[in-house]
């Protein structure tokens, strides 16, 4: 079975959905030494089945999948049917279907598929699997990894079962992988949340949140982190999936601060500030995935317009250090930076 110890070096590729995570980027991270990984939350269990096939075809190295946990039924039918009233009267020539009344990620059919291909790491996000899922992906040899957000997260996460825990902190681009919608996130920074969690559970710790620099990752690895995840540090990578218009948001003037927002999805997420978040952000029901899927067509055209004022430009608290080039080359000079860093402690 996949340990951290097998990381030539101790960086992780941050499962991106919507596009940004690649086949192209997951093989670039995890020939560089670290851990690529496939981001499975909102594809179809064929294309993801597809996906794995091509890493698997170009790296020996071990990668991961991402998988998404279903959420709660929709409660408030009402309040999302609004939201869509406000988007169509702002929008009347968009298109918007029907509000599922329940999330169906198709979880146990992915399930069924990295456990046929054998994924040497499987993640979660939003919550844990069933008990069952979690012997069948063991059994399979696949190393399992939660994410989680604050303490008793991380207590959930250990009684389940799994291999390790990605820490989440609140500076991470992208939806806070909280267990719940309802509520506001933790605001315990990373390198606090870390000491934390690492007193009470002696899994292995990988940690997300705002990482950006060869000195960030150097004490976050001095703290107790068996490694460091990187998200929005990718994005402007020649294998990113992102849309242009999002990779170039990260280094415009425009664009000068991230807030956590519901406006796109319904669950709290770190982006850009832009018109729409600031149009919706306070009216949004707290409706996860329906709100995403109400608004897929809307971002899917502000996509095709190359209008970024439209799009969810998920980023973390460190966008602007966000670097062009081969994401080996990115990935060189980050851990350079943390060796030297280290030297110097």
């Amino acid at each position: 079975m996949f340990s951290l110890s097998d990381l030539h070096i101790p960086i992780v590729a941050a499962p991106m959905a919507g596009g940004a995570s690649t086949p192209n980027l997951t093989v670039a991270v995890s020939d560089a030494g670290g851990l690529g990984f496939l981001a499975g939350g909102y594809k179809t269990p064929q294309a993801l089945a597809d996906q794995i096939v091509d890493v698997q075809q170009r790296t020996e190295r071990p990668f991961g999948v991402n998988l998404f946990i279903p959420q709660p039924a929709l409660s408030d039918r009402a309040a999302a049917l609004s939201y869509r009233d406000v988007l169509a009267r702002e929008n009347p020539a968009a298109t918007f279907g029907e509000i599922d009344e329940t999330d169906d990620d198709w979880f146990a059919d992915k399930v069924a598929v990295v456990i046929a291909q054998k994924v040497p790491v499987v993640s979660f996000t939003f919550g844990l699997p069933p008990r069952d899922a979690v012997e069948r992906m063991h059994a399979a040899g696949s190393f399992l990894i939660a994410t989680v957000t604050s303490v008793p997260e991380a207590l959930q996460a250990v009684d389940r079962g799994v291999d390790a825990l990605c820490v989440q902190g609140p500076e991470a681009g992208g939806h806070r992988g909280t267990f719940t919608t309802q509520g506001e996130p933790g605001t315990l920074a990373l390198g606090e949340l870390l000491i934390e969690i690492r007193e009470v559970v002696r899994l292995p710790l990988i940690v997300a949140g705002g990482i950006h620099s060869g000195g960030q990752i150097a004490s976050l690895l001095a703290n107790g982190a068996g490694a460091v995840q990187l998200g929005t540090a990718l994005l402007r990578t020649d294998e990113s999936g992102a849309n242009p218009a999002h990779q170039n948001a990260l280094v415009d003037g425009r664009f000068a601060e991230t807030v956590i927002t519901r406006a796109f999805s319904g669950r709290p997420a770190r982006a850009l500030r832009n018109a729409f978040v600031t149009a919706h952000d306070s009216s949004v029901p707290h409706e996860y995935p329906q709100v995403h899927h109400l608004t897929t067509g809307l971002r899917a055209d502000a996509a095709r317009r190359g209008d970024p004022d439209g799009l969810a430009l998920w980023a973390g608290t460190g966008f602007r250090a966000a670097a062009a080039g081969p994401a080996q080359s990115v990935l060189a000079s980050l851990w350079a930076g943390a060796t030297a860093a280290a030297a110097w402690r």
